[in-house]
């Protein structure tokens, strides 16, 4: 069997897509995550939807682990660099509203403002730190 599948490792579930326009065939399973070693849960997809790796004509992997761990604040501290006068910009997001068209809600943006900064060239201005 040849054909194209994607797959996207998560914390909980691993979802694979597969299809193989010249047979017609199209395959979409989800198969439980193994966050100890996410290449097992990309390969027991591939097991259990029977796809053998040799034979795919590509194979697209993406993962939401590192997103959801920063969205849910977990995992190691972060900063964030910018351009200068971009430093604010996580804070123009769309907030959590309780209606999508509403003026209020709270804003926890994902980097405190006290660990965003912008690069520059200077030297003076590298070595003085987060503006």
């Amino acid at each position: 069997m040849s054909g194209v599948v994607g797959i996207d490792v998560g914390g909980t579930f691993t979802d694979l897509y597969f299809v193989d326009a010249e047979r017609g065939v199209e395959k979409i399973l989800k198969v439980p995550s193994t966050p100890d070693d996410p290449s097992r849960g990309l390969l027991d997809s591939l097991r259990a939807a029977d796809i053998d790796p040799a034979a795919l004509e590509a194979l697209l992997h993406g993962t939401t682990i590192a997103t959801n761990a920063v969205i849910e604040r977990k995992g190691a501290r972060c900063a964030l660099i910018t351009t200068r006068g971009f430093r604010d910009v996580l804070e123009l997001g769309r907030r959590d509203r309780p209606n999508m068209y509403g003026l209020h809600g709270v804003q926890q943006p994902l980097i405190p403002r006290t660990r965003r900064g912008r690069s520059c060239s200077s030297r003076a201005a590298r070595t003085s730190g987060f503006d």
